[in-house]
């Protein structure tokens, strides 16, 4: 019991400092009016593409996938850990099992976190960029690397005749 305390006291906090992290409730892309678009006509795009984004994310942002994602992991650990325990160590082993399952979870549940709100803050800017364009504002658009050519080799000179084969090669 007395590592479960332990274990607790230490996993308690970088549970709760994981869910500190915060991301940008809103595109983390920068839109510019369209040609021609007033500001109103722009603020007015901004907020239908902001709503419409949300929507294609199923309505969370990314703070919100993060604490969801840290919360599971760090649940999930504690009660592996506790399985565990209680396995190897019958009823003493589970409170450790469970302190090392919460601090280990945590842990994991960190790293879940930072995924789980990149990818939901990524599906939401590329909604947020198409729609945008969609209604003719400016947004930042990929551009496809340069590809060099070289220019295709040239025909033989008129009255060129390539050397003859070696001798030995086959059909000779």
């Amino acid at each position: 019991m007395k590592t479960f305390k332990a274990t607790l006291a230490i996993g308690l906090p970088l549970l709760l400092l994981a869910g500190c992290v915060t991301m940008p409730n809103g595109p983390s892309v920068m839109a510019l009016p369209g040609n021609g678009k007033t500001f109103d006509q722009f603020r007015a795009d901004d907020a239908e593409c902001r709503q419409y984004a949300s929507y294609q994310i199923g309505g969370r942002d990314a703070n919100q996938a993060a604490t969801d994602a840290g919360v599971k992991s760090a649940v999930v650990g504690t009660a592996v850990g506790a399985l565990a325990g209680a396995a190897i160590g019958g009823h003493n082993g589970a409170g450790a099992g469970a302190g090392a399952g919460l601090l280990l979870g945590s842990a994991a549940g960190s790293g879940a976190a930072q995924s789980s709100a990149y990818g939901t803050q990524r599906s939401y800017d590329h909604a947020y960029i198409q729609c945008m364009y969609a209604k003719g504002d400016q947004v930042p658009m990929a551009v496809a690397p340069q590809q060099r050519y070289s220019a295709p080799p040239s025909a033989p000179q008129p009255g060129y005749y390539p050397p003859p084969p070696p001798p030995g090669y086959p059909g000779r």
